[in-house]
């Protein structure tokens, strides 16, 4: 098992900036990418970002150009610079752990996050 535990996430104003963590722990060798999820009320689960241990990583379309995910191998954590945030940035980002950065943005995800609140005033 890997537990996942995010920080970070809170309340922010429209075009302003937050960096979210996740620590994986326990049974770290059965994952090789770590990436981010975020759900808004009354809306699918979105991906948001992936990065492998080798440091490959993708973006979803809507975060393009404004978030930029991070790891520090050593101490097994990710991270997530959110920049220029707007409001429909607002949403529970899950942290995510699976193989490969390709099949976390398609679903195949081992591990989740309990996940934190982002919101993003106007």
């Amino acid at each position: 098992q890997v537990q996942l535990v995010e920080s970070g996430g809170g309340l922010v104003q429209a075009g302003g900036s937050l960096r979210l963590s996740c620590a994986a722990s326990g049974n770290i060798f059965s994952i090789n990418a770590m990436g981010w999820y975020r759900q808004a009320p009354e809306k699918q689960r979105e991906y948001v970002a992936g990065i492998t241990s080798a440091g490959n990583s993708n973006y979803g379309d809507s975060v393009k150009g404004r978030f930029s995910i991070s790891r520090d191998n050593a101490k097994e954590t990710v991270y997530l610079q959110m920049d220029s945030l707007k409001p429909e940035d607002s949403a529970v980002y899950y942290c995510a752990a699976g193989w490969t950065v390709r099949g976390l943005g398609h679903g195949e995800v081992d591990f989740w996050g309990q996940g934190t609140q982002v919101t993003v005033s106007s």
